[in-house]
């Protein structure tokens, strides 16, 4: 299936590891043309060098999201250079799964600040890219954490705020056709990720967890990364403010 992306502008925040690597990889492989950003910039300079190597135009840019005036800049300078921006992706994580002041205050300027000052910073780039070709989008990453929960979490809280601000964002910008949906991702296991440092460190939290999953395993960066080349791309035009959850049934709840 032509998903339409061939030649669209990607902005992906956090798209060095684990599912930001991932998505980038995808969009690459549609024929997008990519600008990524993550704190660090061996990881920045390895992503973008592994792109081109597989002939994708990609441009990256070392950055913390927690810096807004940078960030804004670094969005502003891009949509510049590529000619503009056709979809924006916010992958934002400063995962304070605790509930400390700390965890509460880089939440705040990392996932919840983050994420509204990438989409405010883009929105021109996206306007402008909705008049010309009927179709942009913005996508947030959130986390199937908002529906399942032992214990209080900012990081939970922040990624529930997100996807309530998206849906606000989906239907005030539906006539202007940019599209806002979020995913949440359940247990999806990254080597060098959460999951597999729990599963070296903290091997109880890990059983846990993965025996939760009625799928028998964890999943891959890749599928959801397939589900976002999919929200964000033309075949998608109908879908706005959806929330939805790749978890291989690992939440309970039914969404009505």
């Amino acid at each position: 299936m032509d998903l339409g992306l061939n030649g669209r502008k990607v902005l992906i925040t956090g798209g060095t590891r684990g599912i930001g690597r991932a998505m980038a990889q995808a969009f690459g492989a549609e024929g997008a043309q990519l600008a990524l950003c993550a704190r660090n910039e061996r990881q920045v300079t390895e992503t973008v060098k592994a792109l081109r190597d597989d002939g994708v135009t990609a441009h990256g840019t070392a950055l913390d999201i927690a810096d807004h005036a940078a960030l804004k800049s670094w969005i502003q300078r891009t949509g510049e250079e590529l000619g503009g921006i056709d979809v924006v992706i916010a992958n934002p994580s400063a995962f304070g799964i605790g509930a400390t002041e700390a965890d509460w205050q880089n939440g705040y300027a990392v996932d919840l600040l983050g994420t509204v000052h990438t989409v405010e910073a883009a929105m021109p780039f996206l306007e402008q890219s909705a008049q010309r070709s009927g179709d942009a989008a913005i996508l947030i990453l959130a986390t199937a954490a908002i529906a399942e929960t032992d214990f209080e979490s900012a990081y939970g809280a922040y990624k529930s705020a997100l996807v309530h601000y998206a849906k606000g964002a989906a239907r005030r910008l539906a006539k202007q056709r940019v599209r806002v949906n979020t995913i949440s991702p359940g247990t999806i296991y990254v080597e060098d990720g959460f999951w597999g440092n729990a599963k070296r460190n903290l091997p109880g939290l890990y059983a846990d967890f993965f025996a939760r999953n009625p799928m028998g395993r964890m999943g891959e960066p890749r599928e959801v990364a397939n589900v976002a080349a999919f929200l964000c791309s033309p075949a998608a035009s109908f879908v706005t403010g959806a929330n939805v959850f790749v978890d291989g049934g690992w939440t309970s709840r039914v969404n009505f």
